[in-house]
C-alpha cells in the first residue's frame, strides 16, 4: 500500500488520504487525476483497470483503491 500512496501524494499532494472517503464524491479527485492515477496504477501493480472498474466506489478512499488492486491482482 506503500506504493499507492506514493503515486496518490505525488498526484494530489495536498490531500489527506488517510483520513479521506470521498475521493471522488467530494471533488477532490477529478477525471484527469484518475486518467493518471489509472496509469500510474496499471504500471506500478502490473494490472489493467477496465472501463467497468471506473467507478466512483473504486476510487472514493486508499482503501477502495488498494482493494480494487488486490482484486485486479488475484485474476491475473
Amino acid at each position: 500500500m506503500d506504493k499507492l500512496l506514493e503515486i496518490l501524494h505525488e498526484l494530489r499532494p495536498e490531500l489527506d488520504y488517510a483520513h479521506n472517503d470521498s475521493l471522488i464524491d467530494g471533488g477532490h479527485l477529478d477525471s484527469f487525476d484518475i486518467v493518471t492515477l489509472v496509469g500510474e496504477l496499471n504500471d506500478a501493480f502490473d494490472i489493467e483497470i477496465g472501463v467497468e472498474d471506473l467507478i466512483p466506489e473504486n476510487f472514493n478512499s486508499v482503501a477502495a483503491m488498494w482493494s480494487l488492486i488486490q482484486r485486479l491482482r488475484e485474476q491475473v
